[in-house]
C-alpha cells in the first residue's frame, strides 16, 4: 500500500471507525489508498477532497460538543427547578 505523502508505518493495522470509536478528522487526513498505474484517480484531488471532509467533520462534532454540553446544562437547570418546585409543595 503506497501513502500519497509520506509512508504510513506498515506494521500498524489500518484505524477502522466503529460504534464505539467515531472516526476522527486526522483519520481521514491519514488515509492510504492504493495508487493504480493506470486509469488511477489523482493524489491531489483525493488529498484535497478528504481534507475538505476532515474539516466539515471536525466542525461537526465541535457543533456536537456544544449542543452536549448545552444539554447537561439544560438538564441540570430542569432538574435544579424540579427540586425547587418539589420542595415548595412539599410543605403546603
Amino acid at each position: 500500500m503506497r501513502r500519497l505523502a509520506g509512508r504510513r508505518d506498515e506494521s500498524q493495522p489500518p484505524i477502522q471507525a466503529t460504534r464505539s470509536q467515531p472516526l476522527r478528522p486526522w483519520q481521514i487526513r491519514e488515509r492510504c489508498f492504493n495508487v493504480r498505474r493506470r486509469g488511477g484517480l489523482d493524489p491531489a484531488e483525493i488529498r484535497t477532497f478528504l481534507h475538505q471532509v476532515a474539516d466539515e467533520l471536525t466542525v461537526a462534532q465541535t457543533a456536537l460538543r456544544a449542543v452536549q454540553e448545552e444539554n447537561v446544562r439544560i438538564k441540570n437547570a430542569l432538574r435544579s427547578w424540579q427540586s425547587t418546585q418539589s420542595a415548595n409543595h412539599r410543605y403546603r
